[in-house]
């Protein structure tokens, strides 16, 4: 049978990656150089988690789960050496996020439904950001490394809870419905109007209103473009694929 490895030797393998004796490579990895690393792991895990939804087969997956938490060990033990924090204050820090923002589970408040539950969380996160004082505001705590189509979803979510970035009439700036649907007939109209002969900028611009106008509705309608958007490209894929 084989040996099951366990965390703390997954941290000592890491730990002696990086150690002098250790790979050249691993020794040389930073916070900055291992940036692109996670983004293309957390890329094969979506996609692992794909193959697994239409072969049932969950090996890539738990294999891509693990060069994640590889990721998550690497990122640790370096700040570890920085004298920063460890892989067991990461751990700590997680586990005291989960019951501090889970109170009708770990403690005294009630949630009746999934939706008090997430607006309990989104509250108390509410509460937590007021103490990092290395967020400069609450529409620049949203990631810009996010894809841009989710970003903007999240963008006009602030937009709408946070009564900072309301009108003066108390109004979100984030228009109702039925006003976004207007308006994106309104610019598929200007975009047509453009015709061939139009510049490359003016339909830039047209353009960017409509996807911006399709966020603010996906928003407004709970949908997820970016995954809305991805798995129609697969579908014509495979389609495509199909058909020669």
């Amino acid at each position: 049978m084989k040996k099951k490895y366990t965390f703390e030797e997954l941290v000592k393998i890491v730990e002696e990656l990086r150690s002098e004796h250790g790979c050249p490579w691993d020794k040389e990895q930073t916070h900055q150089s291992l940036r692109p690393c996670m983004m293309e792991e957390a890329a094969e895990l979506l996609a692992a988690i794909r193959i697994y939804e239409q072969t049932n087969n969950a090996d890539n997956m738990q294999e891509e789960l693990g060069d994640i938490l590889l990721q998550a060990v690497m990122h640790s033990v370096i700040a570890g050496e920085e004298g920063l924090f460890t892989i067991e204050d990461v751990i700590s820090g997680i586990s005291e996020k989960m019951i501090r923002r889970h109170p009708h589970v770990f403690g005294d408040k009630a949630a009746e439904n999934a939706g008090q539950a997430l607006e309990s969380w989104e509250e108390i996160k509410r509460q937590e950001k007021k103490e990092q004082t290395w967020v400069t505001s609450a529409l620049r705590e949203i990631p810009a490394e996010l894809p841009s189509l989710t970003r903007a979803v999240k963008v006009a979510k602030k937009l709408d809870k946070l009564p900072e970035y309301h009108r003066t009439n108390g109004a979100s700036v984030i228009e109702d419905y039925d006003t976004l649907m207007g308006q994106l007939q309104e610019q598929a109209k200007a975009f047509a109007a453009l015709g061939k002969q139009a510049s490359k900028q003016e339909k830039n611009e047209q353009m960017t209103k409509m996807l911006q106008i399709l966020c603010h509705i996906s928003y407004r309608e709970g949908l997820q473009p970016e995954q809305l958007l991805y798995d129609e490209i697969e579908k014509q894929i495979d389609f495509y694929e199909k058909s020669v």
